[in-house]
């Protein structure tokens, strides 16, 4: 009953709305309204400051750049094993595997489109036909940058507009096509595994989704936008361990192979945790 309320609430809830407003608050520079939300939520979510660049949660001028915060460089050493696939962020698996009649599972008795969740384009879709999905999930108290898995140069990114709802365990189990309909960024890399999609979806309250090459992309109008790089820009190629994007509030990351090039590594399951720069895969040519 509980479960089913909070998945009702969502429903009436104005999404976009909560959502912006929580964003405002979020950059706000007034030292006592930002050291009161920092200090709460680090309370709260027990989060660890003790890896952290800068490890004084009030030195932070907002509470987007507290959440946003950079680690100190020797925190997410990076696998470099040959064909390792290392995990985007720090989080846990919600669920992991092939993609299958192209769909992939999101929880007990619900799945969603590939074609769907990457904009309706088939053409976009084609190459993870009956490839390999990961979904992992950012908790709160987790680190909210995102780095690249394997190295790759840019395609394309689309910004796709949708609803806002929660992403975790309780919503995914509680509304169809969950990560099909939030709003959502999908970056389309050429690695040397073939192509790769990272789709970072938007969810309840987060204030915004970054890349590094194109800054704030979300929320934008609420209509579908390709985001490549301006014309005359030079390729965007970012190496293994790079950061590609973040959130300013956290939610989900999922990541999408082609068909026979990698395996997910054997003991991940969902609700295992995940930690940036860690191995989750490897390359089938160097199994």
């Amino acid at each position: 009953m509980k479960d089913s309320l909070f998945v009702l609430l969502q429903h009436l809830l104005p999404q976009h709305l909560l959502s912006r407003l929580v964003g405002c608050l979020a950059e706000c520079r007034t030292p006592w309204v930002k050291n009161l939300f920092i200090n709460w939520f680090r309370k709260r979510y027990q989060v660890d400051m003790n890896q952290a660049l800068q490890p004084d949660p009030e030195g932070y001028e907002h509470f987007n750049a507290f959440f946003t915060r950079a680690l100190k460089p020797d925190a997410r050493p990076l696998d470099t094993e040959p064909g390792a696939i290392v995990s985007p962020a720090d989080g846990a698996i919600s669920q992991l595997g092939p993609v299958e009649h192209g769909c992939m599972f999101q929880a007990k008795g619900h799945h969603y489109s590939l074609n769907a969740l990457l904009g309706g384009d088939q053409e976009r879709a084609r190459p993870f036909m009956n490839g390999r999905f990961a979904t992992i999930y950012l908790s709160p108290r987790d680190y909210h940058r995102v780095h690249m898995p394997v190295s790759g140069t840019l395609r394309e990114s689309i910004y796709i507009p949708g609803d806002l709802y929660s992403v975790n365990q309780v919503t995914a189990a509680g509304v169809d096509n969950l990560f099909a309909r939030n709003e959502r960024l999908v970056a389309i890399f050429d690695t040397e595994l073939g192509p790769m999609a990272m789709v970072l979806v938007g969810a309840m309250i987060v204030a915004g989704i970054e890349t590094v090459w194109n800054g704030q992309v979300a929320p934008l109008p609420r209509q579908p936008l390709v985001l490549n790089p301006r014309p005359g820009m030079d390729p965007v190629t970012l190496a293994a361990g790079d950061e590609m994007g973040r959130f300013k509030l956290g939610s989900t990351v999922i990541l999408l192979f082609g068909s026979d090039v990698m395996d997910w590594a054997d003991h991940l399951g969902a609700g295992d945790s995940v930690v940036m720069g860690r191995t989750i895969g490897q390359a089938q040519a160097t199994q």
